[in-house]
């Protein structure tokens, strides 16, 4: 059976294999290894060489010594050492313990390892949700070996992203990039901490971009979560979630959460884009508020493109509206095609998922609708998007 498996390791001493249910489960735990197959959760981390034309930034100018002609004539490098040095002392290593009282006593339940990064040098760091959550004691250490507490500032299930605070100044940081201006083929790099190897390092390509809920469909069983994940042929393993996916300029361009088990180097990352819409959201309320825009959409399908007279697929067929909802209110319809929403174009039913989550409720909208050979703008007060059930790792630990 083919699956997504969360890499974060939640085992006494070692990172173990675990097979996560749904984005946010919890780890790797001390129990049987999952069968064959799944997608896991992994880390990253780099910073600068030039490809196709892009000038490098941390990496002395290109040269014989330093970067190498492709047959395309764009320009590799020779080595990713230098990346290595400015990147690596970002990278941390995420440890947790979950325990549980009962009559007065103590029992602990597990003990998790993960990777994360240090993103403002202030102390706060970026990691995946199903690396901390559940967790009763998070520690991190980092690169120069210290072991602090961490605070837990904020987390969400739906998109498998937490921050967390040390107390530290000045500490090593890395930039967060463009994920949206990182190309298939990109070189890009990771540095995580696989089954407890700590700062390990190894460099591929970006695969492919935009990969959905169909083809990690194992993360989500709750239908709740938010996928738009980059695919990576770059190594990476258990205990490498929440670490950084790097370009060859030193920044972020994704989170590594899960590789697929039964395959050979197909991993995911979470788009930093998406990363950066929602940090502010976690460091001010500690979780994300979502809005919601009252409808139910799918994919314009062939049968619709015809059926509709569309000149393609793009956009968000409107299969209902929820009575009284915001859509309701502003005359939405069934079989309406949603192109775009405050300004953004509208590719697929996904694109207006996200969008209308985080544009925040009581907010209106502006929302471009086609209704036949008509295409118009209408104005939508956002409300809210029903809470997920109490429990933040759907499924759990198997």
């Amino acid at each position: 059976m083919t699956g997504t498996r969360a890499a974060s390791g939640r085992e006494r001493g070692v990172a173990a294999v675990v097979v996560v249910a749904a984005l946010g489960a919890g780890g790797c735990w001390r129990r049987s290894p999952p069968p064959p197959g799944g997608t896991t959760a992994v880390t990253a981390s780099a910073t600068a060489a030039a490809v196709s034309g892009v000038a490098v930034v941390g990496l002395p100018p290109a040269g014989p010594s330093t970067a190498v002609v492709l047959p395309n004539g764009a320009l590799a490098p020779l080595s990713f050492a230098p990346l290595v040095k400015a990147s690596d002392p970002a990278v941390v290593t995420i440890f947790t313990v979950i325990d549980e009282r009962r009559g007065g006593r103590r029992r602990r339940l597990g003990e998790g390892l993960g990777s994360g990064f240090v993103y403002e040098s202030s102390g706060y760091i970026l990691t995946n949700n199903h690396v901390v959550a559940q967790a009763t004691e998070i520690m991190v250490r980092l690169a120069d070996e210290r072991r602090l507490p961490a605070r837990l500032i904020g987390r969400d299930a739906a998109t498998d992203v937490a921050i967390l605070k040390v107390e530290v100044s000045n500490a090593p940081s890395l930039p967060l990039g463009d994920s949206n201006a990182a190309e298939v083929g990109d070189w890009v790099m990771a540095i995580g901490n696989p089954f407890g190897l700590s700062h390990t390092v190894s460099a591929g390509i970006l695969s492919a971009k935009g990969r959905s809920r169909g083809d990690v469909a194992d993360l989500d069983k709750t239908g709740r979560g938010y996928f738009n994940f980059l695919q990576t042929d770059t190594a990476i393993n258990q205990g490498n979630s929440g670490g950084p996916l790097i370009n060859l300029r030193g920044e972020v361009v994704g989170i590594n959460t899960a590789i697929r088990a039964n395959a050979n180097n197909i991993g995911f990352a979470i788009p930093i884009n998406m990363v950066k819409q929602l940090v502010p959201l976690l460091v001010r309320d500690g979780q994300v508020r979502r809005s919601a825009l009252g409808v139910t959409v799918g994919p314009v399908t062939e049968d619709d493109v015809s059926r509709l007279k569309r000149p393609d697929r793009k956009g968000a067929l409107v299969r209902g509206v929820q009575p009284g909802g915001a859509a309701a209110r502003a005359g939405m319809a069934e079989d309406d095609v949603v192109v775009a929403f405050n300004g953004a174009p509208i590719l697929d039913p996904e694109d207006l998922r996200w969008q209308a989550s985080i544009a925040g409720v009581g907010t209106t909208a502006t929302v471009r609708v086609v209704r036949g050979d008509r295409e118009f703008e209408v104005k939508a007060q956002l409300g809210a998007l029903p809470d997920a059930p109490a429990d933040d790792d759907p499924g759990g630990p198997p």
